[in-house]
């Protein structure tokens, strides 16, 4: 059986086979905080020190986690660690707000009424801008929007799997593009800024979680046209006319939730008011010391500003619809948010010990160092370097499916190596999220793989891992090279990743 399948079929079994083998990621993290620790007491004796990157003359060397104080620095530490973890208090606090909204319905009636407006010829792209827009709301357009895209396009006499193929791509490929920003951003941009501050504290201080705004704003259009390209001139003539059983006619948004869609986009707008008030006037209490935006209260203040627009509007489309009645039903939303959060912090928890104990013990600056070094004595710098760098990412994507488990662990190592060839950790940051995002779906270690297998089934009783990786896999390609594309031609140009964020370091 084997001697007949391909070699792409091959490798898509090993990888498989390979990823499965790994263990879970709070245990993995458990493993390699261990692997640090005793690294750390591996490496200290041979006295091995490298000059401080930003500041002259000091010199680092290797700490010794295991010794006395090493010891009580694990021990003493531990709790702060948790707490301390970047991205535990920003996700925690985005996913308040956001459950909310999707707790009462609001994020499912804004997808679907967004789809079901546009024109047929443009459903296509409807879909996967959709899919694209949903990661603002974490990961439920994963739920909502694949089986709406089937459906969609079996209601146009369309192959439905094209439709959810459309779907899944914008969601997952496109997930670090959007207009806006998003707990994503939040996230990743926090563990970006500590990476950073391994070499240079100064002017991590000066980053912030916006830093790939505009080029992630530009990518949304650029990823809608590849992703509508690849659906009607590859992936529909690929599976051929849907001979399956006709599937009913799509509903439209009842007239309640029309009424709560308008409501609740008042209330965004009055937020969104509320908002500018609060940056625009000359001496307006969200900006900086010198008057700036950029580097200002506000900008800091982005992860509870966008739980709030969250927050507010779904609190009223909840009131509207009659789901939320009292303010029982708004503290059940968000504890069950912050059930199904439960995952993330205790992936946190080891998480934050590695992290710490890696920044502690040094080895990230020195290998930060030698690793500058090295790609400097072989002469791979500017585009080829980020394409490595994107390719090694996109790999690694393959057997990890969690973005911020494995920036966690990328981060401290890739970005103080990027700083010392000279270019920011936000350009950094950005190469990581494109091979993140457009490896996606074709890796069965996906989170929601198997659920998009399960809607896929309900169309093709036979449809397994392989046929979906076979379908997905041009989106993957095309994405990967489109949005690496874009980004080269960014770094030529030399424009802002985001607000203050540089091509260079």
């Amino acid at each position: 059986m084997d001697k007949k399948k391909g070699v792409f079929q091959r490798s898509l079994d090993g990888i498989e086979t390979v990823g499965n083998k790994l263990p879970h990621p709070v245990t993995l993290f458990a493993i390699l905080a261990l692997l640090v620790v005793l690294l750390s007491a591996a490496l200290a004796p041979l006295g091995i020190s490298v000059e401080h990157p930003g500041e002259e003359g000091e010199m680092v060397e290797i700490n010794n986690l295991l010794s006395a104080d090493g010891i009580q620095y694990i021990f003493t530490s531990m709790t702060d660690n948790f707490i301390g973890f970047a991205p535990l208090g920003v996700v925690l606090v985005t996913m308040l707000g956001i459950g909310v909204a999707e707790h009462t319905g609001l994020i499912s009636a804004v997808l679907r009424g967004f789809v079901l407006a546009v024109p047929n010829r443009l459903i296509t792209a409807g879909l996967v801008f959709a899919g694209i827009m949903s990661s603002v709301a974490s990961d439920a357009g994963y739920v909502v929007l694949p089986p709406l895209g089937a459906l969609i396009f079996a209601a146009l006499g369309r192959h439905p799997l094209a439709g959810l193929a459309a779907a899944f791509a914008g969601v997952s490929a496109g997930f670090s593009a959007n207009l806006s920003l998003s707990a994503t951003d939040a996230m990743l941009g926090e563990m970006t800024i500590d990476a950073a501050s391994i070499i240079d504290p100064a002017y991590a201080e000066t980053m912030n979680i916006a830093m790939n705004w505009w080029f992630i704003a530009v990518s949304v259009f650029v990823l809608t046209f590849i992703g509508a390209w690849v659906t009607e001139r590859v992936v529909e003539p690929r599976l051929g006319k849907y001979k399956g059983e006709k599937t009913e006619d799509l509903e439209g948004l009842t007239s309640v939730e029309k009424k709560g869609l308008v409501w609740s986009g008042v209330a965004l707008v009055i937020g969104l008011i509320l908002t500018l008030l609060l940056i625009m006037p000359e001496n307006a209490p969200m900006r900086g010391d010198d008057g700036g935006i950029v580097q200002s209260p506000f900008m800091d203040s982005l992860v509870p500003v966008i739980a709030a627009l969250f927050f507010i509007p779904g609190l009223v489309y909840g009131k509207i619809t009659k789901v939320i009645r009292n303010d029982k039903d708004v503290a059940n939303q968000m504890t069950d948010t912050m059930a199904s959060m439960g995952m993330f912090i205790v992936l946190a928890f080891t998480a934050g010990q590695f992290v710490a104990f890696f920044s502690e013990s040094n080895i990230g600056m020195v290998l930060g160092v030698y690793g500058a070094e090295f790609l400097q004595s072989i002469n791979l710098s500017g585009i080829p370097l980020i394409l490595l760098f994107i390719l090694i990412a996109a790999f690694i994507n393959l057997f990890m499916g969690s973005a911020s488990a494995k920036w966690a662990m990328m981060a401290p190592v890739f970005v103080p190596i990027m700083m010392q060839l000279g270019y920011s950790p936000e350009l950094t940051q950005m190469a990581y999220r494109i091979a993140d995002s457009t490896t996606n779906i074709i890796t069965p270690l996906m989170t929601y793989f198997a659920i998009i297998i399960a809607f896929a089934q309900q169309y093709d009783k036979k449809m397994g891992i392989g046929t979906l990786i076979s379908v997905m896999l041009p989106y993957s390609i095309y994405f990967l090279i489109g949005w690496t594309i874009v980004l080269v031609i960014w770094m030529l140009v030399g424009i802002p990743l985001g607000p203050g964020s540089s091509i260079l370091y």
